[in-house]
C-alpha cells in the first residue's frame, strides 16, 4: 500500500486499510523482539556477572556490581514495555474488531 492510498483509506473512513498491515506487523515483530532481548539481555549479564566476579580492586567491584544493576533493571524494564506492548496489542485488535461491526 502506497502513500497516497493511504491518504484515500483515511480520507473515506475505511482505516482497516491503514490499521491491518501495522497490526499484522507488530504481531510478527513483538515475539522477535522479546526473543532479542531475553537473549542479549541474558549475555549482557552473565558477562558482567563474570566481570563482577572478577574484579580486584573495591572500586572496580563497586562499579561492575552498580552496571550489573543497571542492566538487570534496564531489561527487565524493556521487557515488561514490550509484554505490555503485546497485551495492548490484543486489546486493541479486539477493540478495531468490535468498532468496525
Amino acid at each position: 500500500m502506497d502513500f497516497f492510498s493511504m491518504i484515500a483509506a483515511i480520507s473515506q473512513n475505511d482505516l482497516s486499510k491503514v490499521v491491518s498491515p501495522v497490526i499484522q506487523v507488530c504481531n510478527v515483530l513483538v515475539p522477535v523482539l522479546l526473543s532479542v532481548v531475553g537473549a542479549v539481555g541474558a549475555i549482557w549479564c552473565i558477562y558482567l556477572g563474570v566481570k563482577y566476579a572478577r574484579a580486584e580492586d573495591q572500586q572496580e567491584h563497586d562499579k561492575m556490581k552498580k552496571s550489573l544493576k543497571n542492566s538487570i533493571i534496564g531489561f527487565v524494564l524493556i521487557f515488561v514495555l514490550l509484554i505490555m506492548l503485546q497485551i495492548g496489542l490484543v486489546v486493541f485488535t479486539d477493540w478495531w474488531a468490535n468498532y468496525n461491526v
